[in-house]
């Protein structure tokens, strides 16, 4: 399994980037997808995720984000409007594949390698 993050950048503060998660050897749909991110000197914290019983999201993110699937191209993404400083991080995508799921991280089986995104104020 191998999961490709892109779409990270910079851009000020209320500007938007999209991110997209790439699959290869896992399709989508049948599992859970995250994303986690990781500021400057702090922990990995949990973002957004979707699975068959909806979408979830951090407080911190909620109203801002979206998460989508498109099952065709077994891609994941990551809308991010109204971005803040604070949401400056290297983002993650990662997969569960247990039934069951939420938003701790030792439930995820496969990660990928990041994606940066940068915002200026």
């Amino acid at each position: 399994v191998q999961l490709q993050a892109s779409g990270g950048g910079s851009v000020q503060a209320g500007g938007a980037l999209r991110l997209s998660c790439q699959a290869s050897g896992v399709t989508f749909r049948n599992y859970s997808i995250g994303w986690f991110r990781q500021a400057p000197g702090k922990g990995r914290e949990f973002v957004a995720r979707i699975n068959w019983s909806g979408k979830y999201y951090a407080d911190s993110v909620k109203g801002r984000f979206t998460i989508s699937r498109d099952n065709a191209e077994n891609t994941v993404s990551l809308q991010m409007n109204s971005l803040k400083a604070e949401d400056t991080a290297v983002y993650y995508c990662a997969v569960s594949k247990k039934p069951y799921t939420s938003s701790a991280q030792s439930l995820y089986d496969y990660w990928g390698q990041g994606t940066l995104v940068t915002v200026s104020s």
